[in-house]
């Protein structure tokens, strides 16, 4: 009886970047539990459709008038009878008509009233008291692409993992070290570099994909050294803002040259060998499956995750794995909507050794509930920033979580 909703409100609130998106607050007779949704700049195109007609505006109104109505008197604990619903009272496949949005906020407020009527945290709520593993903190430290504007580089994010972290706060230490160490070696290779930064809080100096990289490189040795633990570099291409469907190639503007998939291939493959890279995010663009795989083969002790190849996806994850295109898959729910549909991604990705990265996203709120997905789902990294309040915000929730965990408290394992 405690987990009976008796109330569902729906708001417009600011996100990171300033632009409008939903807030959801679920009441029940013993809880409460509020969710808002964050958007990404580089999308898929086979992510569920944001927002419907009428933009967030529009999505207010659908829970006022169509969500709220039927959830009252339903049992907040009832997940997946609830996504049903939701999926239900859209009608398309991609959230047309709801929003995908809506659907997460809507959701993922459903089950953190469910932990708060259990008087629960939502980590135990999801993944019970064998919950106790905290995933290794994957961070933006230098950005380009769709992230930062000027003279940045192709590449999108320049990527820093502390994978031998003896625990949670020990691995964001040293990413903030590393952050703070590049402002440092940035300067020195970009004179007019004044510290600004991207959407995700990583520096975006005037230089080229190779000088990031060798300074993100130099980051992460001598931070490694100084900690006593190993961080390494990796990268999210973003592979698909640069690929030219008409020309078929990779287009670097500020390279100023092309590459066709072979090219691109050994192209990423030079720099997982040369750069020792442990992960690698959409290096090829969201539908070669091919491509994938073939990187995937070549590649040794690195990460070939997909995000716009998969968008959280049962279906496209089960092409992914029959062909054996990659070997992680990023995970943001608002990709596919609900709950219930990102659990069974991630089910499918662990029983088939995909590593599931917990991702946000490049327009963020300051809700911190990925924190408690990845704990709750048992996923061995979150990619969730290193600076800027709405990342700081996941951070230091896992930092609380490792400390309710208390001596149970331990890193996952990260297999590469």
């Amino acid at each position: 009886m405690s987990a009976i909703i008796e109330d569902v409100t729906a708001r417009k609130i600011l996100n990171s970047r300033g632009n409008l998106t939903i807030e959801v607050d679920i009441t029940t007779i013993n809880g409460f539990g509020t969710a808002s949704a964050p958007s990404g700049a580089s999308t898929g195109k086979a992510e569920a459709v944001p927002f419907p007609d009428g933009g967030v505006e529009g999505a207010v109104r659908k829970v006022e008038e169509l969500i709220a109505p039927e959830l009252i008197g339903l049992y907040a604990d009832e997940q997946k009878e609830i996504d049903t619903l939701l999926r239900e009272l859209d009608g398309t496949e991609n959230f047309q008509n709801i929003g995908g949005n809506t659907a997460y906020a809507v959701s993922l407020a459903a089950a953190d009233a469910a932990a708060s009527s259990y008087d629960l945290p939502l980590f135990q709520y999801l993944g019970g008291t064998l919950a106790c593993e905290l995933p290794f903190p994957l961070g933006n430290v230098v950005g380009g692409g769709k992230h930062a504007l000027g003279k940045s580089t192709d590449i999108q994010e320049f990527l820093v993992l502390p994978v031998g972290a003896p625990s949670f706060s020990a691995a964001v230490e040293a990413n903030a070290m590393i952050h703070r160490r590049l402002k440092i070696l940035l300067k020195k290779i970009d004179p007019g570099f004044t510290g600004g930064k991207g959407d995700e809080g990583a520096w975006a100096p005037n230089v080229s994909n190779d000088q990031a990289l060798e300074a993100v490189s130099t980051a992460c040795k001598e931070v490694s050294d100084e900690v006593g633990f190993e961080c390494r570099a990796g990268l999210d291409v973003a592979a698909s803002s640069l690929w030219n469907p008409e020309k078929q190639c990779y287009v670097y503007t500020r390279d100023a040259l092309t590459r066709d998939t072979g090219e691109q291939i050994d192209y990423i493959l030079d720099l997982i060998e040369k750069y020792d890279l442990v992960y690698v995010e959409d290096p090829l663009h969201e539908d070669d499956f091919e491509g994938f795989k073939e990187l995937t083969q070549k590649s040794r002790d690195c990460l070939i995750c997909g995000d716009d190849l998969f968008v959280t996806n049962v279906k496209r994850l089960s092409q992914g794995i029959e062909k054996g295109s990659g070997n992680a898959i990023i995970i943001k729910m608002n990709q596919v909507g609900t709950l219930t549909e990102t659990w069974e991604a991630t089910r499918l990705a662990k029983e088939n050794n995909y590593v599931p990265v917990v991702s946000h996203r490049s327009g963020e709120t300051a809700a911190v509930h990925i924190a408690h997905l990845a704990v709750g789902f048992k996923a061995p990294i979150i990619k969730t920033g290193v600076v800027g309040g709405e990342r700081i915000a996941k951070l230091n929730e896992l930092i609380r979580i490792e400390e309710i965990l208390g001596d149970k408290a331990q890193m996952a394992t990260l297999k590469i």
